[in-house]
């Protein structure tokens, strides 16, 4: 079959089978004339960033509930929009959102540039990004390829050659598929096929309409596609953190973190540094402020990118007087920390904390 059958072909099954996602102009609505808002479909690559679908639906929609254009967003104040964010993991993507947002509020009249070397300049747009973003929202013939879009051409075209070293080769494959005329359907219906279809362990080939034409169709080779080279040993890092509670409101003591740096611009309760030298043993003497300090039985444990993190909690019952002793400090009534810009770490923290 030829590539422009292939696409037809894939094309008339997106057209059947697309998934509603609130962020996704349907195959229906788009022959009735509507047409993708760009700032959803910006805000909603960035959310898919290194997240599942089914995770980003409710941030989605909470964030356009109360920002519905990117000069809303731009205007938002930054804990706010922290906030929102707060859960979804990958901080440094929030900061980049309000950063992008204020640049195309200001700079570019609150429109989003459409080809893709214009928005490879704006904060957080990388190559897979700006190409959807320009595919999705501009219908522009670029080549889009995330996680999906690798498992489901390595596998239609045998690509043997281990991740990331064939991401060349599969973006030429996924470059010579994408036709001039839907180029963001096609788009969304590659990772649509890999979604539903062509997923990661027992893939449903007799359900795919490429099953005729790839090149591992009911083979056991499809379940090794994607190759990737072996991942290095992530490193465990160590740390404490001390969760201060007023005895008379049951408020917790939380700061601020840096605005630069890992999980920047977040909320947190005070903390030693992480590293792979931290001695637990010594941690109450780094505690924020002198007091009764109880350490918890419980040991938090949380996984970041590039490194695994295990913290010793420690709690103390005090008084308003400590607000003093820690700078930035503020106190959080029980009933706002779900508010708070909290991210998991330290949901969990505060949590092995008030058990």
């Amino acid at each position: 079959m030829t590539t422009a059958s292939l696409s037809h072909t894939l094309l008339t099954w997106y057209d059947r089978h697309a998934r509603k996602l609130p962020w996704r102009v349907s195959p229906e609505d788009g022959k009735m004339g509507e047409v993708p808002d760009p700032y959803r479909v910006w805000l909603s690559e960035i959310m898919l960033q290194q997240t599942t679908v089914a995770a980003v639906k409710d941030y989605f929609q909470k964030f356009t509930a109360s920002w519905p254009t990117v000069e809303l967003l731009a205007a938002a104040d930054e804990e706010d929009v922290m906030k929102a964010w707060a859960g979804l993991g990958y901080y440094s993507r929030a900061r980049n959102l309000k950063k992008c947002a204020e640049l195309v509020a200001h700079e570019h009249g609150g429109k989003f540039p459409e080809a893709e070397d214009a928005l490879l300049k704006l904060p957080g747009i990388g190559p897979y990004t700006a190409a959807a973003i320009a595919a999705i929202a501009f219908n522009r013939p670029a080549a889009v390829v995330d996680g999906n879009v690798e498992r489901v051409l390595t596998r239609l075209k045998q690509i043997e050659t281990p991740l990331p070293d064939a991401k060349p080769e599969i973006r030429d494959a996924m470059a010579g598929l994408t036709p001039h005329d839907r180029p963001g359907d096609f788009a969304q219906a590659v990772m649509d096929l890999g979604a539903t279809i062509c997923t990661p362990r027992r893939p449903a080939c007799g359900l795919c309409p490429w099953m005729n034409d790839c090149e591992v169709q009911n083979s056991n080779l499809a379940e090794t596609l994607p190759r990737k080279a072996p991942k290095k040993e992530k490193p465990t890092r160590y740390g404490a953190a001390f969760v201060a509670v007023d005895r008379k409101t049951g408020a917790v003591l939380l700061r601020r973190r840096p605005p630069k740096g890992l999980l920047g611009g977040m909320t947190e309760v005070p903390g030693t540094e992480w590293s792979e030298t931290f001695d637990p043993a010594r941690a109450a003497g780094q505690a924020p402020f002198a007091g009764a300090w109880k350490k918890c039985t419980s040991e938090v444990k949380h996984t970041f990118t590039h490194f695994h993190l295990r913290l010793t909690v420690f709690r103390t019952d005090t008084e308003d007087a400590v607000l003093s002793k820690v700078g930035g400090a503020w106190w959080s009534p029980t009933a706002s920390l779900e508010d708070e810009a909290l991210p998991t770490v330290m949901r969990k923290v505060v949590s092995a904390a008030l058990r």
